[in-house]
């Protein structure tokens, strides 16, 4: 059968491809169920290729995949055949289901009479299962030019099951030789993305990075997006700050819907996650047995605007109007809906700006950063309130802001002994912002002025999680350096959260 490359597509044609390596770019898995997951290749010979075709003719060609129960594929239990074509940039999607829950297998793909690497991916225990722990990573903010994509050989070394990824995988920037790691790069990068074939090229660029391939072939991924697959601090339909404010409104739809396209063609999603022309739909829910429920959401595509683009944010009023959405409605409900509907023990929260209050005055002022959920304040207590009673332990995954966080989420930040009712784990980046620190001066103001914030890091790295029915624990795993090849890992900190006790407790 045809899996999900070209839908409705026409016979492929024969193709030969004279010895160039169609799997320039590698394998993925994700968004795994009970019965199987999506799995990912784009075929490039030529990856770089600056009309973002990837040295790929302008012919659908058959994709074979094979899935087995082991690494030599003696025991394959699944074939099937996807169709690449030029309309999607000859990536493949092919969706497997039969699957037997909560087991490992291996995956490879054949097409132009080459065989593909290896890939290793795991199913969901069975919705009705009590699993008795998982292992996963979470991870954010990939900037190329900030430095090397180390941390993905330690995340391969950790082995969690999982790879949660919360946005930023690629900056629409321009790359320039007065990179962070200090290396020539070809003038085709020095332009920021605005079409498809820029954002294509931005990719392959990233995708060729080994570490980066290798963390894909070794786990499945849950990922959502975050504003630099688009453009920096986008909000629905525009833009308030950064270099581009206030776009024409044609010109930004066309550059949502090559953005997009761009990132789909480039990620492990299912057909459900498919852009529509400058839309896409991204929230969705995955469920680890009745241990945790995984809610994945949105936090740029519905949105209103950033408030108060022409004042401070001491002077904003406008981020308390209880009518602002970050969710917009339909998103909003369905979370909603998810918590009271929710069986697990933990529920997991996907999510891309700070949620938790980072107040950056230690005086008795307050002033706030006004892209996160602290310009939608209202929306973000309706959110805590709705989680606290159906939903058994809310946990907050976060990446965006570059450092590392354990924060107390209250039911009003506006309050001084209002209730913890949830945690939030913020992420630092994987390289963006370069080498960092691992205590700075905006880290005294915000542990001085944030009650709430346990933790604060400066530096690069992820967070690794392992959570049974009692217990969850954040590593903050961290790297000293980024702009040269071959950092270390050391875990710099440890939080804990026990079942029916929200907030992080240091381990």
């Amino acid at each position: 059968m045809l899996g999900t490359g070209v839908f409705g597509a026409e016979a492929a044609q024969a193709y030969s491809p004279k010895g160039e390596n169609l799997f320039t770019l590698g394998v993925a898995s994700g968004d795994p169920a009970p019965d199987g997951f999506v799995l990912w290749t784009r075929l490039a010979p030529d990856a770089l290729a600056e009309d973002g075709f990837g040295g790929m003719p302008d012919k659908r060609v058959k994709v074979d995949y094979e899935v087995a129960t082991d690494e030599r594929f003696r025991h394959v239990v699944k074939r099937g055949s996807a169709v690449a074509s030029r309309e999607l940039g000859h990536s493949v999607h092919p969706e497997i289901h039969g699957l037997q829950p909560g087991r490992e297998y291996f995956y490879r793909f054949r097409a132009g009479g080459q065989i593909s690497p290896v890939g290793r991916t795991r199913t969901m225990p069975s919705r009705s299962s009590t699993p008795r722990s998982l292992d996963f990573v979470f991870a954010s903010c990939q900037a190329w030019q900030d430095g090397y994509f180390t941390a993905y050989d330690h995340i391969v070394e950790d082995d969690p099951e999982l790879l949660v990824f919360l946005g930023d995988y690629i900056y629409e920037y321009e790359i320039l030789d007065n990179n962070k790691r200090g290396v020539d790069v070809d003038p085709k990068f020095g332009t920021e993305c605005f079409d498809l074939a820029r954002y294509r090229l931005q990719y392959s660029f990233y995708k060729s990075e080994a570490p980066l391939q290798r963390a894909h072939a070794a786990m499945p991924w849950i990922v959502t997006l975050d504003d630099h697959e688009v453009v920096n601090d986008w909000a629905a339909d525009e833009v308030a700050y950064g270099r581009h404010p206030n776009p024409d409104p044609e010109e930004f739809a066309a550059r949502k819907t090559a953005a997009f396209q761009a990132y789909y063609e480039n990620l492990p999603l299912r057909i459900d996650q498919r852009p529509s022309g400058p839309s896409i739909q991204l929230y969705r829910r995955l469920s680890y047995g009745r241990l945790a429920t995984f809610s994945m959401i949105d936090c740029r595509s519905y949105r209103d605007v950033q408030p108060c683009r022409k004042l401070g944010p001491a002077e904003c009023e406008e981020r308390y109007d209880p009518n602002r959405t970050m969710l917009g409605t339909e998103q909003r409900e369905w979370l909603i809906d998810g918590f009271a509907d929710d069986e697990s023990r933990w529920h997991i929260l996907g999510n891309q700006d700070p949620i938790t209050e980072t107040d950056w005055d230690a005086t008795e002022g307050k002033n706030v950063w006004l892209d996160p959920w602290d310009g939608y304040t209202a929306e973000r207590a309706t959110i805590l309130e709705a989680a606290q009673h159906p939903t058994r332990n809310l946990v907050v995954l976060t990446g965006d802001r570059h450092q590392n966080y354990a924060c107390d989420l209250k039911q009003d930040f506006t309050k001084d002994d209002s209730p913890v009712v949830a945690t939030e784990f913020v992420t630092t980046s994987l390289t963006s912002g370069g080498n960092g620190a691992d205590m700075d001066d905006l880290g005294r103001t915000f542990l001085s002025a944030n009650s709430h914030m346990k933790f604060y890091n400066n530096q690069r790295g992820y967070v690794r999680v392992n959570v049974d029915k009692h217990r969850w624990q954040s590593d903050f795993r961290v790297l000293p350096y980024v702009t040269d090849e071959g950092a270390p890992v050391s875990t710099r900190a440890s939080y804990v959260v026990e079942d029916g006790k929200p907030g992080p407790q240091a381990d």
